[in-house]
């Protein structure tokens, strides 16, 4: 979340700042409600400044053996009241963080100001897309006639936008697993394999919570929910812990499933693999010290990039402009692969840098070697989405006879070259 006294001192500055997101949001309740504590501690302050006043004059009557009850019962007034106001107190600030919380994070200097996606910059393209010599089909048909994706069994045993793999579809999912774990942990990462259920405090404390609630599965009888994506698990791993500079940066890789609503979703993206309720990932995320944290965001995307890269995948880099941003994140760079039959560039991965905004919420904090002490800027992106990997293999390996080339970075993890 943002810091309350920076708000304070720069409303007209956050408030520009939310102006350019999409959606809208009350910086006036957060500022109306910090007015109202301030103003309830100034009248507790006054009534105990008050009350110490009266316990003197009470000590001084009673040792001059004069009548003192008309002061004592004051004192009983300003107990209640004190009482009363603390209870108000607690109140107004938990209203307050409620509403800090609902206030997104502020966009980078460098992030372009736009509306929506339409208004992304596009940074880089690497690779040609392919042209065919046949109709290419859509990943889904591909699945449907190699026997190696099932969402009618799915949807039988579960709902729509669930998929079983068979066969070489299965393998080929996990191997893409395996591939990008292996490629990221000779990059530096450590891999976790984290829980797949996380609390309320980890989902608030990556900002899936309070605003995303209505997307994210919760699991009943308990106060967890299932992980939308291993952000939430491997972030809050340094939760409420101070770090030593020589200490960071951390890097770390994870695979996970991951599960979401994907309340208000329609269209083409909800066929095959594109937008899916369950999903795998692989995940990178970062910790690292202020100064240097946007200089890892360029390296943590490339990580990313690395992973199409060595398999041949056509794919551009955008910058998402201020409309387009994620809630917790101050810049973000979408890898987009080529997808045949959309004919167009589809996102894959996002790849963000929240500098403070996390670590607030979750008082990860470092400290250097003078004892200086400080927020950490945390960072994460995909490395990448598995199955939009999968998919992305399929469209752009196809052959005229229906078969799929597998890219030669897997086949080592495959045991074969083709699937047919």
């Amino acid at each position: 979340m943002l810091d309350l006294k920076f708000v304070v001192e720069n409303p007209d500055l956050v408030k520009k700042a939310m102006s350019t997101r999409s959606g809208s949001y009350d910086v006036d309740a957060v500022l109306n409600l910090d007015k109202k504590r301030k103003e309830i501690i100034y009248e507790v302050e006054s009534l105990k400044a008050e009350k110490n006043k009266i316990s003197q004059e009470v000590a001084e009557l009673k040792k001059a053996k004069l009548p003192a009850d008309d002061i004592i019962a004051q004192i009983k007034v300003n107990n209640d009241r004190i009482k009363e106001l603390d209870a108000l107190r607690a109140e107004v600030e938990a209203d307050l963080k409620m509403a800090l919380l609902s206030i997104p994070n502020i966009p980078h200097s460098s992030v372009p100001v736009g509306a929506d996606d339409s208004e992304n910059v596009e940074m880089r393209k690497v690779g040609t897309p392919r042209v065919f010599d046949f109709e290419p089909k859509a990943h889904w048909d591909i699945g449907s006639d190699l026997g190696i994706l099932d969402p009618e069994t799915a949807t039988k045993i579960t709902g729509a936008r669930f998929h079983v793999y068979r066969g070489l579809g299965a393998r080929l999912e996990r191997a893409i697993i395996n591939f990008m774990l292996d490629t990221h942990t000779a990059n530096g990462y450590t891999e976790i394999l984290p829980p797949f259920m996380v609390n309320r405090a980890s989902m608030t404390g990556t900002g899936q919570l309070p605003k995303f609630e209505e997307d994210a599965y919760a699991v009943k009888n308990t106060d967890c929910f299932l992980v939308p994506t291993a952000e939430v698990p491997v972030t809050n791993m340094l939760r409420d812990d101070v770090v030593s500079e020589d200490n960071l940066p951390q890097y770390y890789c994870a695979y996970t499933a991951c599960f979401r609503g994907e309340a208000g979703s329609a269209g083409r993206d909800t066929r095959g693999l594109i937008r899916q309720h369950q999903f795998n990932k692989v995940e990178l995320v970062k910790f690292a010290m202020p100064e240097k944290s946007f200089e890892e965001l360029e390296t943590l995307t490339a990580e990313a990039e690395l992973i199409l890269k060595k398999l041949g995948i056509p794919y551009r880099v955008v910058c998402l402009c201020t409309g387009d941003t994620g809630f917790s994140s101050c810049k973000t760079y979408d890898i987009e692969v080529w997808m045949p039959s959309y004919n167009r560039y589809v996102e894959i991965s996002s790849c963000s840098n929240f500098v403070d905004y996390q670590a607030r919420r979750m008082n990860i904090k470092y400290r250097t070697k003078d004892g200086k002490s400080g927020f950490v800027h945390t960072l994460n992106g995909s490395g990448l989405a598995v199955g939009r990997t999968t998919a992305a293999i399929l469209e752009n390996f196809q052959n005229a006879d229906g078969t799929v080339t597998i890219p030669s970075a897997l086949v080592p993890y495959m045991g074969t070259d083709i699937i047919k």
